[in-house]
C-alpha cells in the first residue's frame, strides 16, 4: 500500500516545490522592477515570497539566477520548461509564406514579448555592469536576441521578401534595433504608447527597411494614432 502512495506523494511534493519556486521568482521579478538590481536583496525576496532565505537559494539560487529565471519566464509567458524556440508562436511564424504577413505577426509577437520582458531586461543591463554572473546572463540574452533577429531575416529570405541589395548583416542589425528592449521602454514606458501602437510602429519600420518594393507597398500599413 505504501508503494501505491509514492507516486501521489511524489507529485504533491513536486507541485509544492514548483509553487514555492514560482512565488519566489514572482517576488524577485516584482522587486527587481520596483527597486532595481542593487536594492533588491535575497532577504527582501524571501520576505515578499513568504519563505526563508535558505529556501530562496535552494529553490532558485542567488540574485543573478533569480533575474535569469524571471526574464526567461517573462519571455515565454509562463514557467513551463519549454524554450521559446519550441513555442507555438514560433511554429506559426515558420508556417507563414507571405513576407508582409510574416512582418505583421512578428511585430505583434515582439510587442507582446517586450511588454513582459523589457522592464527586466533594463535591470539586467545595470546588473551586468556590477555582477559577473549577471554579465554572463546578459551575454546569453544578447546572443538569443540576435538569434531571434536572424530567424526573422532567414524567414524573409526564404520567402523572397528581403529588399533587393539588402545584406543579411544589415537586415539583422535593423531587426535587432526593433527588438531592443530599450526602444520599448522609451516608447511605451516613458511616452505611453499602447501595445498596439508599438506593434504598428515596429511593423512600419520593418516593412520600410526589410521588405522588397512590392511587399512593402501592400495595403495595411497603418500609421500611429
Amino acid at each position: 500500500m505504501s508503494q501505491d502512495r509514492r507516486p501521489y506523494h511524489s507529485t504533491l511534493r513536486a507541485d509544492q516545490a514548483r509553487a514555492t519556486r514560482s512565488a519566489i521568482v514572482s517576488a524577485a521579478r516584482d522587486l527587481f522592477v520596483e527597486l532595481g538590481w542593487s536594492r533588491t536583496t535575497i532577504d527582501a525576496v524571501a520576505a515578499r515570497a513568504g519563505v526563508s532565505r535558505k529556501t530562496v537559494f535552494t529553490a532558485a539560487g542567488g540574485k543573478a539566477a533569480l533575474l535569469q529565471l524571471a526574464l526567461d519566464w517573462a519571455l515565454v509567458g509562463d514557467d513551463e520548461p519549454v524554450p521559446l524556440s519550441r513555442r507555438p508562436v514560433i511554429s506559426e511564424l515558420e508556417q507563414l509564406t507571405q513576407p508582409r504577413e510574416l512582418i505583421t505577426h512578428w511585430a505583434r509577437f515582439i510587442a507582446e514579448l517586450e511588454e513582459r520582458a523589457a522592464p527586466l531586461a533594463g535591470v539586467l543591463v545595470v546588473a551586468a555592469d556590477v555582477d559577473p554572473e549577471a554579465a554572463d546572463v546578459h551575454a546569453v540574452s544578447e546572443r538569443n536576441r540576435r538569434r531571434g533577429a536572424e530567424f526573422l531575416v532567414a524567414r524573409l529570405a526564404a520567402t523572397d521578401g528581403l529588399r533587393p541589395g539588402l545584406t543579411t548583416e544589415r537586415a539583422v542589425a535593423a531587426a535587432l534595433v526593433l527588438m531592443d528592449p530599450a526602444v520599448h521602454r522609451t516608447l511605451v514606458g516613458e511616452h505611453g504608447w499602447t501595445r498596439a501602437e508599438f506593434a504598428d510602429w515596429i511593423e512600419r519600420a520593418a516593412v520600410a527597411e526589410l521588405l522588397e518594393g512590392d511587399s512593402a507597398g501592400s495595403p495595411g500599413v497603418r500609421g500611429r494614432a
